[in-house]
């Protein structure tokens, strides 16, 4: 599922935004043994099937970026959060596999 570009955001952008030491919340909505294979290190863990549930545990005043393995699960939770009030919410284009082929390149691609 493609999104607008509103609820977008390259690897090279966030790459920038953690370099900065902005202040969001970056959200992987992989399954725990996805994980272990390959992370962003300032992610938090909300697998996507238990992200409704969480959703009054998250920031409404932090800008939200999300992601998985290639950006299909994390359009859907964008969306989610995005029906549910959040003003800044982003998927990354590609989740992790595109992460780690133009970021970290230390990481494999599954």
């Amino acid at each position: 599922m493609r999104l607008p570009e509103e609820f977008e955001i390259t690897c090279q952008e966030l790459s920038n935004k953690i370099d900065k030491k902005e202040d969001f919340c970056l959200i992987d909505v992989r399954e725990p043994h996805e994980v272990v294979i390959s992370k962003i290190a300032c992610s938090i863990q909300i697998p996507l099937t238990e992200l409704p549930a969480k959703i009054a545990e998250l920031p409404k005043n932090k800008e939200i970026i999300i992601h998985c393995r290639s950006g299909m699960r994390s359009a859907n939770a964008v969306m989610l959060l995005a029906q549910a009030g959040f003003p800044t919410v982003k998927n990354l284009v590609g989740g992790i596999n595109r992460w780690v082929t133009e970021i970290d390149t230390s990481q494999p691609v599954y």
